[in-house]
């Protein structure tokens, strides 16, 4: 008789507990959220992007998911919601810069990277900052952009390799407005590319202390039946002594045709 008042009680206080567990529940004070990262100011007080940065994709060989191919490691696209609006002619000039890819891409002739392009490519870049401007240095080829951000306006009836770029601050985000351009460039290895209409909006902002996440807006009518987007991080350089080293390009190809056999 003992053993079973006891599991009878026992029995009774589980069930008590089943009940008061949920209900001190309802007086505990919800986790609060973790606040937003604080980038650290420069000292005209804007975000400071500053440091040497480089992206972890492999898009400067195909912006869209792609398997492995001669050359081209496979990986995953950085274009938001993965199609590229090509106009029907425009997607069969894709489709033969492919195929001919290893000739016609422009980095094989040693050929400024372009805009968005440089921002991806395998070689770091190092952001400056200073009140009215950002510049970015890229370890490819001496490549550099100067950006005003002062207010001023684009330059007219002339084309550059890299764009014509404008910046202004949008709370914690850089914006970078670009326009004309040549049609001289491709967005990677794989042979998409854009024409002289080409205009591009990127917005780079600090995330953390060691990333920048990067997104790029692509227009252009003569190619493309609507604007579209790339997205992707962007992660600080942390080695010790960490610096923008020098790569002198050389079309590879040509040069080893001229050596002696």
């Amino acid at each position: 008789m003992k053993n079973i008042r006891f599991a009878v009680a026992a029995a009774a206080v589980f069930a008590a507990g089943l009940l008061i567990i949920p209900m001190a529940g309802f007086g505990q004070t919800p986790a609060p959220k973790p606040a937003a990262y604080a980038a650290p100011r420069t000292t005209d007080g804007k975000p400071d992007l500053r440091g040497i940065w480089q992206a972890r994709n492999t898009a400067a060989y195909d912006i869209q998911d792609h398997a492995g191919n001669l050359g081209m490691p496979a990986g995953r696209g950085v274009v938001v919601g993965g199609e590229i609006p090509y106009l029907p002619a425009a997607a069969e000039k894709k489709k033969e810069n492919f195929k001919n890819r290893t000739s016609r891409d422009p980095l094989s002739q040693c050929y400024m990277a372009g805009i968005p392009r440089l921002m991806y490519l395998p070689f770091p870049f190092q952001i400056f900052q200073g009140p009215g401007w950002v510049a970015v240095l890229s370890e490819y080829a001496h490549s550099y952009r100067f950006i005003k951000t002062d207010g001023s306006a684009h330059l007219s009836d002339l084309d550059f390799w890299m764009g014509d770029p404008r910046g202004h601050w949008e709370a914690n985000t850089l914006v970078i407005d670009s326009v004309s351009f040549n049609d001289q460039t491709w967005f990677d290895m794989a042979g998409n590319f854009h024409s002289e209409k080409l205009h591009t909006v990127e917005r780079i902002t600090r995330t953390d202390a060691d990333t920048l996440a990067y997104e790029v807006t692509i227009e252009d009518p003569k190619t493309f039946s609507r604007p579209w987007k790339m997205s992707m991080s962007l992660y600080r350089n942390k080695e010790k002594d960490a610096q923008i080293l020098e790569y002198e390009c050389y079309a590879y190809a040509d040069d080893a045709k001229s050596q002696p056999k």
